[in-house]
């Protein structure tokens, strides 16, 4: 390429807003779908590479953020992690209400001949929440082989109260390897229209889209509820914490944080993301560099809408009328629940046997419900992780310009 090719296409990549070049990006993967099914399938390596490097890179930016953030704060000095942690757990349980009262409003029967699945669904809370404490105390190393970001969290944190001890060198040293990571995360995520054209491409080549025409109502319930979380019950609560118009920052999180979340399907990747977009928007540092691996463990509004629907739905399906106290109890189940997802093989889905072991529901059944999600997963999952990924930057700016409200 000649210099007076090169220049224009380097102007227009480091000048162009990221937000525009990952439209584009989804435009041409949607018709490069179109037009050419193969290419685009081939295509589809872009988008396994941009995810892989960002799961690569993202267990050592949390390890490295978090325990730098934790040895550099000031005695005296404010997090907000207290109201933000407030935040993810009445969202997570608002969103778990939501989805019992859709399914009360719209029941929807499932039509049980789908092959069940494997893995082992928890036995209960108790087994999900021994399961988030043993991940806690996991071997630190292992931890980030695995992308356990509670394990991450926790020897981070660790580490960090430890070297806040440590000559002034030390944690300027540590200081410094965060910024290196940092950067190379910036060099990653401004590759994320490619990797976006390339998901975009291989996922409506490969999804047999047609294949979820027999779950329409089913889908509709979920999306529907996760989208009244997106545009009602969030919005409320960030009024709730910043007493001013919510829609400005919510729709920023949403188109900054929410659509690449879609594509990636994947809470851990979109960290990075969203540390970059807490960054743009000159959150408090220590702050957010906490909240977001935080909340990409137990902010799972999206998680808990599943949960609880697609347990109702196995309930009306085998004609079990569940009464108004037991679907308050699934809501505080399927919360919790939710929060203890990331530890689980299979996140959200294979904790929905759990949840209709409240009803009674045999686990072959409950099973057969479990293979239904992962068949409309491709929309599910995708519209589950942009809930949940971008409400942790939501709630974070929040907090943060709740407490701060001259520099929001």
């Amino acid at each position: 390429m000649n210099q007076s090719i090169a220049s224009p296409v380097s102007r227009f990549f480091f000048r162009t807003s990221l937000v525009a070049q990952i439209a584009i990006g989804l435009a041409c993967g949607i018709a490069l779908a179109l037009v050419a099914p193969e290419l685009a399938r081939a295509a589809g390596l872009l988008g396994d590479v941009f995810i892989s490097a960002l799961k690569a890179v993202a267990p050592v930016l949390v390890f490295v953020l978090v325990a730098s953030a934790v040895a550099s704060h000031r005695h005296g000095s404010e997090t907000h992690v207290r109201p933000i942690l407030m935040l993810y757990l009445i969202g997570t349980f608002g969103a778990a209400l939501v989805g019992v009262l859709a399914s009360f409003a719209f029941p929807t029967a499932l039509v049980l001949d789908a092959p069940q699945v494997a893995g082992t669904p928890p036995g209960g809370i108790v087994g999900v929440l021994k399961n988030l404490l043993l991940n806690a105390v996991s071997n630190p190393v292992r931890a980030l082989m695995e992308a356990n970001f509670i394990g991450i969290l926790a020897w981070a944190i660790a580490l960090g109260a430890a070297l806040r001890h440590a000559g002034a060198g030390t944690r300027a040293a540590v200081a410094d390897l965060a910024e290196a990571v940092s950067k190379i995360v910036r060099v990653v995520i401004r590759f994320a229209p490619f990797g976006i054209f390339g998901l975009v491409g291989a996922t409506l080549t490969e999804s047999g889209l047609g294949a979820l025409l027999g779950y329409g109502r089913l889908l509709l319930v979920i999306v529907g509820s996760m989208l009244f979380v997106a545009f009602v019950m969030n919005p409320l609560l960030v009024f709730w914490k910043i007493r001013r118009n919510p829609f400005p920052l919510v729709f920023t999180c949403l188109r900054e944080s929410a659509v690449t979340a879609f594509f990636t399907r994947s809470s851990a990747a979109n960290i990075l993301v969203n540390l970059e977009l807490c960054r743009r928007l000159e959150l408090h540092e220590d702050t957010y560099s906490i909240s977001i691996p935080l909340g990409a463990t137990i902010n799972m509004a999206g998680a808990a809408i599943t949960i609880a629907v697609m347990s109702l739905a196995a309930a009306h399906t085998v004609g079990i009328v569940v009464d108004l106290p037991t679907a308050l109890l699934l809501s505080v189940v399927a919360a919790l629940g939710a929060c203890g997802a990331s530890g689980v093989a299979g996140g959200s889905l294979l904790l929905i046997p759990m949840a209709c072991n409240l009803f009674g529901i045999p686990t072959d059944v409950a099973m057969q419900v479990v293979a239904i999600g992962f068949i409309i997963g491709v929309v599910q999952d995708s519209v589950e992780t942009a809930l949940n990924s971008s409400t942790d930057v939501l709630f974070t700016a929040a907090a943060c310009r709740a407490a701060a409200p001259s520099t929001a």
